[in-house]
């Protein structure tokens, strides 16, 4: 008997429902003997192999990689794969609630320049669950090393807030936990509307974000940020913008030292005394002092006298 038809005379002695075929490097049929074996053999073949998937059946997946995608740059994109098609696949997973579809691992842009042909999209499938999904998406950005320092902080707050333990965090996005800290930081204390306003901002590294997220975290006026970023310019551009108009910004005047009133026998203010950067000033209103203030400065070197002489001096 030829390969094939053994294969096909195991797989169907096996009292398996005939259903459609579908390109899905999920988990086997069988994981026992001889069939489990080949049925293993094929999962794998399945896993490095490239499937043809229609667009709309792919849905987005994972974690946040970027800030924004330049309309530019997918129509240069777009008009590549027009003259030159697909050259790279994409990763996909199958759809966990659905058979029928695909989740988005990596390759988000190509997918969207595809759309925008009616062209299939070339696709290596593989199961992976969310874990491994968000590592695998982390690690095709740092190999591409093309994620702003930004967007990465943006990625790694998400994958912490989706509750993944910091090793696993440093895993996807190969850096060491100084850095993701640093990151973290960042996204924990520059709102995500600035960042959006501002952009992936390339140029820009780790340093110059953090000096940002010190003003902000000093008080810098959100909706103010936010305003200076709304220039028609380049991200770089529009950060240092934001930078320079909140440095420059004038400082809010100190509030005014609180005044202690000072009362007669009678309970009428006679002077107030304000406490200040180490110093104390006596005010007397001439209207109400009468005259004190006068006997007041006359008499101060006696009250000294006397208030030295009082404690044994």
């Amino acid at each position: 008997m030829a390969r094939k038809d053994l294969l096909k005379g195991l797989m169907e002695g096996a009292g398996e429902p005939d259903r459609p075929a579908r390109v899905d490097a999920a988990r086997p049929r069988y994981s026992t003997g001889a069939i489990g074996a080949v049925s293993q053999s094929i999962a794998e073949l399945k896993s490095r192999s490239v499937a043809e998937i229609e667009p709309d059946l792919i849905e987005t997946a994972g974690v946040r990689d970027r800030l924004e995608d330049h309309p530019d740059e997918i129509e240069a994109l777009t008009e590549s794969i027009r003259e030159y098609g697909q050259q790279v696949p994409v990763l996909v997973r199958p759809h966990p609630d659905n058979p029928e579809r695909y989740q988005i691992v990596y390759g988000r842009r190509r997918l969207a320049a595809l759309r925008r042909l009616g062209q299939p999209v070339k696709a290596m499938v593989r199961s992976l669950d969310d874990r491994e999904l968000v590592i695998a998406q982390g690690q095709e950005n740092a190999a591409r090393k093309d994620l702003s320092f930004v967007e990465k902080a943006i990625f790694a707050g998400q994958m912490r807030d989706a509750g993944y333990e910091r090793k696993i965090i440093c895993d996807a996005l190969h850096v060491d936990k100084t850095l993701i800290s640093r990151m973290l930081s960042v996204a924990d204390r520059v709102p995500l509307t600035l960042i959006e306003a501002i952009g992936a901002a390339p140029g820009i590294g780790r340093e110059r974000w953090l000096a940002l997220a010190d003003l902000m975290e000093r008080g810098a006026e959100l909706d103010k940020a936010v305003a200076l970023a709304r220039i028609d310019a380049p991200s770089d551009k529009r950060f240092e913008a934001v930078m320079k108009g909140l440095m420059l910004a004038p400082k809010a005047a100190p509030s005014p030292a609180p005044l202690q009133a000072v009362t007669d026998g009678d309970g009428n203010e006679i002077a107030r005394v304000s406490r200040k950067n180490g110093s104390v000033t006596l005010i007397l209103r001439e209207a109400k002092a009468q005259g004190f203030e006068r006997w007041l400065v006359e008499h101060l070197e006696e009250i000294h006298r006397d208030w030295k002489k009082h404690r044994g001096e």
